[in-house]
């Protein structure tokens, strides 16, 4: 039993399921601490493998678990499925959507970001993102039902349409999209159809910028759009989405008519962020100090994709899942150490021995296709077949879950033996009055 002088656990508030809020909550445990994780989903979500739930490569359950399973043996965090409306940082309140609030001692706000269209809103309707479940499962039902109507499609024209895939951005993820529609298409789809050949699909990758994966030495770079091109992308740089509208897109003033088009080529903070009333940057994302605090509030920690933080050495901190979970486990320790502080009596002090954030760079990788990746970390870089196994390893390691990394890696095994992929299962389908299937329509 508790003495009456034992002081109140110190109240956390997490915005955010995503690598740095649950890291931030997994080492909180401790009945110190009374730990509140908030977010929209019940999920947490691994992102870095959304494009093969896309691309049919995996089921969505098996790159997410729920966050209740998750904490379920902390007894000190509490879970709270909501929409966070704002926040009122001078009197430390968190506001849901559902019109309840949540107090706090502590807040870290780490609710990640969303796909940004570069003040083009319009294009949204259009052009899916990727960046949830339910993006990738409407992404995957699109490619899937348009092959299927393709199959039984007389005009030429609407057939090639139908078969036609634009990604727009060639960073990890268009990279990733392009090489998994190419195989999908060119192997997978193999013998599938009667009437049409998968293999004529159209895949064009569209970069605005002079190469593909820009943050990668150049030489990988190169190597990139070679092994895409061999797959059959169209891999098409320096040139611009200009437009995007229903079945078309503008290419360098060329219009390409489309039944599926992907945006992957930006991302922008999640819009809670303007409700802080801190300087935020272009992309919405708070700027914070290098002990990761927001300006005037060393209370409130800003993590992961929402952070544009540069650290104690001058790095630039990338929005990557190594440096979420960095920001997640630097936050925790300097939590746990100003309460520490606190309870000694020293509590005058704890702003003085507050430590920076210091980046360790992991690297970057991304996979091409089937064998082929590139990877790089200093002046450490791989490619082939190499790079692309150290990407198995490495992804494998980063999911949440023994069962989700077993069923993901006995997958990636089915796949590559049998040139094959178990998740084509098309979904979302209704039925009308009169008993015929009505599918979503195909842009």
């Amino acid at each position: 039993m508790k003495s009456e002088n034992t002081p109140a656990p110190t109240r956390v508030a997490i915005l955010g399921g995503g690598f740095a809020g649950l890291e931030l909550c997994k080492r909180l445990n401790s009945p110190d601490f009374d730990v509140t994780l908030v977010d929209r989903q019940n999920h947490h979500l691994f992102q870095p493998l959304l494009y093969q739930v896309a691309t049919a490569g995996l089921a969505a359950p098996e790159i997410a678990q729920p966050l209740r399973e998750i904490v379920s043996d902390q007894k000190n965090a509490h879970v709270r499925m909501a929409e966070v409306s704002g926040v009122d940082l001078p009197n430390q309140r968190v506001d849901l959507a559902d019109g309840t609030a949540i107090e706090y001692d502590y807040l870290a706000i780490a609710l990640g970001a969303k796909t940004g269209y570069f003040g083009n809103g319009g294009w949204a309707k259009h052009a899916t993102g990727l960046k949830t479940l339910d993006d990738a499962m409407r992404i995957r039902r699109e490619v899937l039902l348009a092959f299927e109507r393709a199959e039984t499609e007389p005009d030429p024209g609407e057939v090639k349409r139908l078969m036609t895939i634009v990604v727009v951005g060639g960073g990890p993820t268009g990279v990733e999209l392009a090489g998994a529609f190419a195989e999908l298409t060119r192997v997978v789809f193999e013998g599938d159809f009667r009437r049409i050949d998968p293999s004529e699909a159209h895949i064009i990758l569209v970069e605005a910028g002079p190469r593909l994966l820009d943050p990668f030495p150049e030489d990988l770079s190169r190597y990139t759009e070679e092994r895409l091109r061999k797959a059959g992308v169209d891999v098409r740089t320096g040139v611009r989405v200009e437009q995007i509208s229903d079945g078309v897109v503008r290419i360098g003033g060329q219009d390409v008519r489309a039944a599926t088009v992907i945006w992957a080529a930006g991302v922008e903070a999640s819009p809670v962020t303007k409700s802080l009333g801190v300087p935020l940057d272009r992309a919405g994302r708070v700027i914070v100090g290098a002990d990761l605090s927001l300006p005037g509030y060393p209370n409130v920690l800003a993590l992961g994709d929402i952070a544009a933080c540069t650290d104690r050495c001058g790095v630039r901190v990338p929005g990557l899942c190594p440096a979420a979970i960095q920001m997640g486990q630097h936050a925790a320790a300097l939590i746990k150490n100003e309460v520490r502080l606190k309870k000694k009596g020293m509590a005058d002090k704890a702003p003085l021995v507050r430590k920076q954030f210091a980046y360790r760079d992991k690297g970057i990788m991304a996979t091409i296709g089937r064998s082929a990746a590139v990877a790089a970390t200093g002046k450490f870089k791989m490619r082939g077949l190499i790079a692309w196994l150290a990407w198995l390893f490495v992804h494998l390691l980063f999911l949440v879950g023994f069962k989700n990394k077993v069923s993901v890696f006995l997958q990636w095994v089915y796949s590559y033996v049998t040139f094959k992929r178990a998740s084509r299962i098309i979904m979302g389908m209704s039925h009308d009055d009169g008993g015929a299937l009505s599918p979503p329509e195909i842009r």
